[in-house]
């Protein structure tokens, strides 16, 4: 090997290694004083807007929800309970529930908090060879009894096909299947784990979880 190769190489893995570095680096800590100060036991997610021209978007997103939100230790209405419920009391459009007033929906569920999320995409789209499938999500939090915003994210994930070893050909098939049925939930659970990931920018330990109250140290800003 010559010199040259040896320090080509050499160079190459450092190239590597600091890239590793910055795809590892946590996310920055959010000032969670108001969320810590509402001190939620209760979420109430309330039905997606959806801002895609995918129809059924919303629905498939919303049952993604629960359960990282019930992991993190919060108890977590019944989505598709609450969703009917809504409809009996003359809010049975997406856009109508998130223009509602928040102690209005806290009131009618008993819920600390309600939890507000517009996807702005959810798509799948074509490129040459490759396809690529994005989802984006906004999220609020909502203190139930004053309206106050105690916490807030957005998440864009993607995916892109590509060869796989199979070369163009194979290529050329991978981008057709992703685009003819993309797979758009598990990236819908990979932002919402994102979303929730603590310290970083999601929620501190809940009530039913037995680190709560003792995680506030990672940024929460409480005592």
């Amino acid at each position: 090997m010559t010199r040259h190769s040896g320090s080509s190489r050499l160079a190459l893995v450092a190239l590597l290694a600091a890239a590793l570095t910055g795809c590892v680096a946590a996310a920055p800590k959010k000032d969670l004083t108001r969320f810590v100060a509402a001190q939620p036991r209760s979420v109430l997610v309330i039905p997606v807007v959806n801002n895609s021209v995918d129809l059924t978007a919303g629905d498939y997103f919303l049952s993604t929800v629960p359960i990282p939100l019930a992991e993190r230790g919060y108890y977590v209405f019944p989505v598709n309970l609450v969703k009917r419920l809504l409809e009996d009391d003359g809010l049975a459009d997406a856009a109508l529930v998130h223009q509602a007033a928040p102690d209005r929906l806290g009131n009618l569920f008993g819920a600390d908090a309600v939890l507000y999320i517009v996807i702005q995409k959810w798509d799948a789209k074509w490129v040459l060879v490759s396809t690529t499938v994005t989802v984006e999500f906004e999220y609020t939090l909502r203190d139930a009894k004053t309206g106050t915003v105690i916490w807030e994210d957005k998440e864009t994930m993607r995916y892109s096909s590509d060869a796989g070893g199979g070369g163009l050909l194979g290529a050329i098939v991978n981008a057709a299947v992703a685009k003819a049925a993309p797979n758009y939930m598990p990236l819908a659970q990979q932002a919402n784990a994102r979303a929730l990931a603590y310290p970083g920018p999601g929620f501190p330990a809940g009530p039913y979880r037995p680190e709560y109250r003792k995680d506030y140290g990672s940024g929460a800003g409480a005592q």
